[in-house]
């Protein structure tokens, strides 16, 4: 007979994982991946080494597992900000959208995790793999929209969407690397304004 209330195994496993990805979350935002130690994870986390060997194969995983919630926070907060803000056009939400995650990518955590530790950690393959699998879908949609509003001319959305990507991943590496971020972020906001107005110069 099944006690209520009684957590299956499927649940409880949920719950350690979450606990682990919030635990080394905070801490390889705070000192970065190499200085923490999955000692100090489960002892953040309050579980054993068992158990949060059982959830990953090693601290390298429980690092992917933290940078993609980070990754899916940055989309989901890009689209509920573009849903309040009620862009005019699909040219002006790219817009919005760009300056979005460039702000959002000021946070400490962000930068640490997903502009600093990310490349490194998991080399530059994965880390954009990771990031596409989160990032891309948004792109592409915003420009099937332009294209099918006529804000743009018909292109090949997937390799375009790559290329936008790209370069706001490379907008966000140079804002977190310069000696004054908020000028640079500034700067970048002026360059990412231009590349997204020139998608619409060819059918003028």
């Amino acid at each position: 007979m099944e006690v209520k209330g009684r957590r299956t195994q499927a649940e409880r496993s949920a719950a350690t994982r979450e606990i682990l990805v919030t635990a080394a979350r905070k801490l390889f935002a705070a000192d970065g991946f190499s200085e923490v130690s999955t000692q100090t994870i489960v002892a953040e986390a309050g579980v054993t080494r068992g158990a949060l060997y059982h959830q990953f194969a090693d601290k390298t995983e429980l690092f992917v597992a933290v940078y993609e919630q980070v990754e899916a926070e940055l989309v989901g907060r890009v689209a509920e900000a573009l849903g309040e803000r009620g862009p005019s056009g699909p040219l002006e939400a790219m817009r919005m959208g760009a300056r979005l995650f460039l702000e959002l990518c000021a946070a400490p955590d962000v930068q640490r995790i997903v502009l600093v530790d990310a490349p490194a950690v998991l080399g530059w393959q994965r880390w954009r793999e990771v990031g596409a699998r989160y990032g891309l879908g948004v792109i592409e949609a915003m420009l099937a929209a332009a294209i099918a509003d006529g804000a743009i001319p018909e292109q090949p959305v997937r390799p375009s969407a790559h290329v936008l990507l790209g370069a706001l991943d490379e907008a966000a590496l140079y804002v977190s690397r310069a000696e004054d971020p908020d000028l640079a972020r500034h700067e970048m906001y002026a360059v990412c304004d231009r590349i997204i107005s020139g998608l619409a110069q060819a059918i003028r």
